[in-house]
């Protein structure tokens, strides 16, 4: 079956083994980032960049489907919240796009400079910010630079090899799992305001 735009509102236990999966995916992420961090002795502290500004997209239905699941578990006041901001975000996203200008806006999850869903925070979130490299062979690898607050305060320091290559492989197989089970098709290109415009208070 073809994945309707309520997918928002669909009941999240029946996917528990994969969400499961998921928070051991994101574990393996973190302790990984959290070396790399170690080693560079680099924190968000202070940052005036704010990745929260930047304009993510997240290409999983099991992050989609987690995100919400999180969502859920806030009261229904701040959920209505999350919700008016999404659509103003989106609504705002639109008319930048439409005039050509770029997109900083701050997501809608963001609260007093802080994730109010931080432990729900999708895999582009959690990678943000430290130089990194993918694999595409033995002898081809893509290298990523740190944040603009990563430059300021770390470019001299010397490289920490943090290979996201696996993280991706992980995700990867895990998306395929989830859609052979549901039978959903099809991709998702979403941020996470367009996400929230879905829910269903």
């Amino acid at each position: 079956m073809k994945l309707s735009a309520n997918i928002a509102n669909l009941i999240i236990p029946d996917y528990a083994p994969f969400l499961e999966q998921l928070q051991a995916n994101y574990a393996a992420m973190d302790r990984q980032y959290d070396q790399a961090a170690a080693h560079y002795r680099f924190d968000c502290h202070a940052c005036t960049d704010n990745c929260c500004r930047t304009r993510f997209y997240h290409f999983t239905y099991v992050e989609y489907l987690y995100i919400m699941e999180g969502v859920r578990a806030l009261r229904p006041d701040r959920q209505f919240e999350i919700k008016s901001r999404a659509l103003e975000i989106s609504r705002k996203t639109a008319a930048l796009d439409k005039q050509g200008k770029p997109v900083r806006l701050m997501c809608p999850l963001n609260f007093e400079k802080l994730c109010i869903l931080y432990p729900y925070r999708p895999m582009i979130c959690r990678l943000h910010g430290i130089p990194h490299e993918l694999r595409k062979s033995a002898n081809n690898r893509i290298y990523g630079g740190g944040c603009e607050t990563f430059d300021r305060r770390c470019r001299a320091k010397n490289y920490f090899t943090f290979d996201r290559t696996p993280f991706y492989i992980l995700m990867a197989a895990l998306e395929n799992q989830f859609k052979q089970a549901t039978g959903i098709a099809g991709k998702i290109r979403m941020t996470i305001a367009e996400m929230l415009v879905g829910l269903h208070i």
